[in-house]
């Protein structure tokens, strides 16, 4: 039997549009999940390029990368500095 070979899934490669971004982060914040979200905001940002975020918000990009990991645990004004330089704006409805 042959050896089946198989790949990372990476959602980073197929967010391609803004469409995509926002479906992709509309799915993730109605978890609710504080890690997921994080991570999904890392997600984002890699797929628009995680040295121009880094830029953008000030933050070496070694430690977005660590902070926005699945093992990560962000402060909220760094998740606040990814979402501005995502060009995201946070609402909280009721």
């Amino acid at each position: 039997m042959p050896k089946l070979k198989t790949k990372v899934w990476d959602s980073a490669a197929y967010l391609k549009t803004e469409e995509d971004i926002a479906n992709y982060l509309e799915a993730i914040f109605e978890d609710g999940d504080p890690q997921l979200i994080a991570y999904g905001l890392g997600v984002v940002a890699r797929a628009k390029g995680m040295a121009k975020i880094a830029k953008k918000t000030g933050l070496g990009r070694e430690s977005l990368y660590k902070a926005l990991s699945k093992d990560g645990n962000p402060r909220l004004d760094t998740l606040l500095k990814v979402a501005n330089a995502l060009g995201l704006k946070l609402k909280l409805a009721a």
